[in-house]
């Protein structure tokens, strides 16, 4: 029983045995069922007319016994001298009892007493409980929730996607199940060990599988549950953690989103004697102070690394700082292999980790977890028995463009659409440094009436000038498209995200890359990068990065307008087949631009159709997209 459950019963069971005594205590007063209340004077005349056997007298109480078996309780209005000698010559047999002898009154004196015995109870209590852990009634106390082998235990098998990270915490697995291989060497493990990383990508997992590894105690709990109002109560749960730890050494406190506790005590958010500050210190005394903590590892996660305190980071405190970066591709695989363990899928129809994997670029593990998800969700909605390829397609889809949406384009807002994304289609295509299309589509979608989506061979770790270029073009092909087919004033506001992409993009070649000969290889720091650091830029320099901003995007703009100039005919082509189909895959794109056919297939059978042999093709077998010079020359207006 623990000692909160103890205090609890204890507390139970005096209130129950003062409930007794005053239900006792009221019983033993009262009259009973079976006894009757006469007059003084009526009793009198029993006793004279020798009816009464027997009486018990309690002060001025009265109870008796009738001769015939009939019980009867009086009271005396005085101290009647003549009544005793009345009862002895009527041969009444007589009792008497003293008021302090009597157990109902001992009840009763007590059932008073009972509020001031209360009082001194809870005072009592209350000086016990101060100086005991986590203070008066708990305030104090560590929210810590623990977690140990019988719950559900997280191995590092569990986790995938990170191998860097799984190998740096391997010795802290090593040194919790033998501690002493490393003592005897004279090494000390890591006091505490920090994974900064973006949301989602498994830093608390990665905490639990070290747990679940070692075999070991494990205490969670988040930076924001030791800040609170009042000063001072933040710091003894710290204490309190620290003490608990301990009892169970060896274990593991994982204290997540640290930042809430541990950011820069200098940085001026506050003020420096604040809740804050005290519960910070008490965490920078507890991880590294007097008191020996061998045995308890900490382990802290944060997205925010660089707003820590100094003192927190410090060798002796939190030694250790591993990255847990977005995992790469095979990484993605790995993940999406681990959570598809418990999903239903056909051997038949085997689900390509490889290619979700290439085209979900930028998703961390929660990502692709809730990717698999709705995918499952997906085919449970629509009545299928498996989890095929198709589900995964349609929701990262709907996870990178948005829902699709309900709205009917006109035919003139489709034909606009449909020459815009062709024109991004056809300059990223003849752009060598530009990523492969893996699909193009005019099916609104969250806020974009139509999308082309480019997706790399490999993950890059950093973007070449000639990238950067390729991509400034790619981003200018639909405004160019719609200038070059339709005229000036035909121009739509469709364009503004990929102008806001391709200004942005140019600005950060300028400022931030060193990639324009007249600002040099100068770092300039944005306005809105970092409020409490202004970076002081001359007037004529900030005119100069405008000036070099312009050229760039006007570069890519020229750039983009030649591709479409040399390729017109394909322009015509490609937006024709997507206004009748709205989807277009890369792989289709590709042949269509190649051989000025294509093949779709809605059966089994795969056939080539030239566009001279439309008119011969039966459609109830299979649709043809396939343009003649006559339908080519009605999408031109200029």
């Amino acid at each position: 029983m623990t000692k909160k459950s103890w205090h609890f019963s204890y507390i139970t069971i005096l209130v129950a045995i003062l409930v007794v005594i005053g239900t006792y205590n009221i019983y033993n007063q009262g009259p009973k069922s079976n006894t009757i209340n006469i007059s003084f004077s009526d009793f009198v005349k029993d006793v004279e007319s020798k009816s009464v056997d027997q009486v018990q007298i309690v002060d001025n109480r009265i109870s008796g016994l009738y001769k015939n078996g009939i019980k009867f309780t009086t009271l005396t209005p005085y101290q009647d001298t003549e009544l005793i000698k009345r009862l002895i010559h009527n041969n009444v047999d007589i009792h008497v009892h003293s008021s302090n002898d009597n157990a109902g009154y001992v009840f009763l004196q007590l059932f008073a007493a009972f509020p001031t015995l209360l009082w001194i109870g809870m005072i009592i209590f209350i000086m016990r409980q101060s100086g005991q852990r986590g203070g008066s009634f708990g305030i104090g106390k560590s929210r810590a929730k623990m977690f140990d082998e019988s719950n559900d235990k997280v191995t590092f098998d569990d986790v995938a996607g990170i191998p860097e990270a799984k190998s740096d915490l391997v010795e802290i697995v090593d040194f919790l199940k033998e501690p002493e291989k490393f003592r005897k060497m004279g090494a000390r493990i890591p006091r505490g060990v920090l994974l900064a990383g973006p949301p989602g990508t498994g830093k608390t997992l990665l905490a639990k599988s070290i747990a679940g590894e070692a075999n070991v105690v494990f205490l969670s709990i988040s930076g924001s549950d030791f800040v609170e109002m009042f000063v001072g109560i933040g710091a003894s749960r710290v204490r309190d953690l620290f003490e608990q730890a301990k009892e169970h050494a060896p274990c593991i406190v994982f204290i997540d989103e640290i930042d809430a506790l541990g950011r820069n005590r200098s940085s001026g958010v506050s003020g420096g004697h604040d809740e804050r500050e005290q519960t910070l210190n008490q965490l920078l005394v507890e991880m590294d102070g007097f008191e020996n903590n061998e045995g308890v590892v900490i382990i802290a996660a944060t997205n925010r690394a660089d707003i820590l305190d100094p003192a927190l980071l410090r060798p002796g405190r939190f030694d250790r700082l591993v990255h847990v970066t977005l995992p790469d591709m095979k990484g993605r695989e790995a993940i999406l292999k681990v959570h598809l363990k418990n999903v239903k899928t056909s051997n038949d129809n085997p689900i390509d980790l490889k290619k979700i994997a290439k085209g979900t670029p930028g998703f961390s593990g929660a990502h692709l977890k809730n990717l698999v998800n709705e995918s499952a969700l997906l085919a449970a909605r629509l009545g299928d028995k498996y989890v095929a390829m198709d589900h995964f397609e349609e929701m990262k889809d709907k996870i990178i463009m948005g829902a699709k949406r309900s709205t009917i384009m006109t035919d003139d807002e489709k034909k606009m659409t449909a020459y815009h994304e062709s024109g991004h289609a056809l300059v990223s295509f003849y752009s060598p440094a530009s990523d492969p299309i893996h699909k193009l589509t005019i099916i609104p979608r969250g806020h974009a009436l139509g999308m082309l989506v480019t997706l790399p061979e490999r993950d890059k770790v950093s973007e070449t000038r000639e990238e950067l270029l390729s991509n400034l073009a790619v981003a200018m092909g639909g405004r160019v498209a719609e200038l070059k087919i339709f005229g000036e004033s035909k121009v739509t506001t469709g364009a503004s995200s990929d102008l806001q992409y391709a200004t942005k993009s140019a600005r950060n070649m300028v400022i931030h890359y060193g990639m324009s000969d007249r600002v040099g290889s100068v770092y300039y720091q944005d306005n809105n990068e970092n409020p409490m650091q202004v970076q002081h830029i001359s007037e004529y320099k900030l005119q100069i990065i405008d000036e070099e901003v312009k050229r760039l995007v006007d570069a890519a703009e020229k750039s983009a307008l030649e591709i479409l100039d040399k390729h017109i005919d394909q322009l015509h082509l490609l937006a024709s087949y997507l206004i009748q189909h709205e989807t277009l895959t890369g792989i289709q794109i590709k042949e269509l631009l190649e051989t000025g056919s294509l093949k779709i297939i809605d059966s089994d059978e795969e056939k080539v159709i030239d566009s001279d042999e439309e008119q011969s093709i039966n459609s109830d077998e299979e649709k043809v997209v396939s343009v003649s010079e006559n339908e080519i020359s009605s999408f031109e207006t200029k």
